[in-house]
């Protein structure tokens, strides 16, 4: 919604309120509870009209039954009224115009004719009402639109918090190492899990639960208790994987238990497919210079029980990288970048960001302005 848009919602409670006013005033000036005896008076009169305008004009033993009926309510609604309604003079000349031993359509119209008077308040109190509702929309759409002006001035504000970031610093230093290291890992991974027994994987994944900051998913332990008492538990998760998929007369030839293994085995199929790497890799953009220090540490601890030397070493590169004075400032240029949209950078680049965010803040202020002096109603 533009700029422009909103400002008509300020300018739409301030005539629902202008509007809302005058038909109060109006209101008063007569007096709201005559007002409202009134318009009370005419709809039940008008219901009356309403219900026998059709059955008791014309002519018929069904219609004259309804005339007589109606002509007793008629009788009994005007002289029922209180001597100090308002425009009782009105119902009583509609009264007086229904007042004959026939009835048509026409009649009837002519009573409403008379009760023109008492018709006009009665508009008057759903004019009143269709304000209010007209105002407390105006009043809606100003209180949601300042939600939504919060909501962006929070996030050009958060943007505004990487004004001091070189958006073009080469962050390539500190991508390329953790590239490289990804790659290595993964690698080194992907030939332990297809060389060493599962048995040995799934005991390195629980041993990296003494490592806080390597979030592997425990193995599930009917899994580990079965390789652990089976033979099958020295063979790679390769190898047991493409077992999971025989027939169980051909799984026999290599397990002594086959329903044994496809319960515990093939049933925890999806963990042992999805296990790799992940949980070693270092996030990018990089955790602060003290967090990766950290982690590098566990890692280093970690790696060595299955990886290369070659891979230790790329984990080495990282740990220095983050030990350099220039990593906090290469880091939050990658926090930016990774942040920030396209255009968000472009306007912190341009300096436009100032000026959109001054903008939303005095249109904020203008609808408080609005809103503290159009209250709820």
């Amino acid at each position: 919604m533009s700029e422009s848009a909103h400002g008509d919602a300020v300018t739409t409670l301030s005539a629902a309120a202008r509007d809302l006013e005058s038909v109060e005033a109006e209101v008063d000036r007569i007096g709201a509870e005559r007002v409202e005896r009134a318009a009370d008076a005419y709809d039940r009169f008008d219901d009356l009209l309403s219900r026998y305008r059709e059955r008791a004009s014309g002519s018929g033993r069904e219609t004259f039954q309804a005339y007589v009926q109606f002509e007793a309510e008629l009788d009994d609604f005007v002289s029922g009224l209180p001597e100090d309604l308002l425009h009782r003079d009105a119902f009583e000349a509609a009264g007086d115009v229904l007042d004959r031993r026939r009835l048509d359509e026409r009649d009837f119209d002519k009573a409403r004719t008379r009760l023109a008077p008492a018709s006009e308040v009665a508009d008057l109190v759903e004019e009143r009402e269709a304000a209010r509702r007209r105002y407390r929309e105006a009043r809606h759409a100003v209180e949601s639109r300042r939600r939504d002006l919060d909501a962006e001035v929070d996030s050009l504000e958060a943007v505004l918090a990487y004004e001091d970031v070189d958006l073009d610093a080469p962050v390539a230093a500190l991508r390329d190492p953790l590239e490289r290291y990804e790659t290595a890992v993964d690698d080194a991974f992907r030939v332990f899990r297809s060389s060493a027994s599962a048995r040995g994987v799934l005991a390195f994944v629980e041993a990296t639960e003494s490592y806080p900051l390597v979030e592997y998913d425990p193995p599930p332990g009917e899994l580990l208790a079965y390789l652990r008492g089976h033979p099958a538990g020295e063979e790679p998760i390769p190898t047991l994987l493409e077992w999971a998929g025989y027939t169980r007369s051909k799984l026999s030839h290599y397990v002594e238990d086959p329903g044994t293994f496809l319960a515990r085995v093939g049933g925890n199929r999806t963990y042992l497919d999805r296990l790799g790497a992940e949980p070693l890799h270092v996030d990018w953009p990089p955790p602060p210079a003290e967090s990766l220090q950290f982690r590098a540490r566990e890692l280093v601890a970690i790696l060595e029980r299955f990886a290369p030397e070659s891979t230790v070493e790329r984990l080495h590169a990282i740990r220095d990288l983050a030990r350099g004075d220039d990593y906090p400032r290469l880091r939050r240029t990658a926090v930016a970048q990774a942040e920030l949209t396209e255009e968000e950078q472009r306007k912190l680049r341009t300096g436009a960001i100032h000026d959109e965010l001054s903008s939303r803040r005095q249109e904020r202020e203008r609808l408080d302005d609005a809103l503290s002096e159009h209250g709820p109603t």
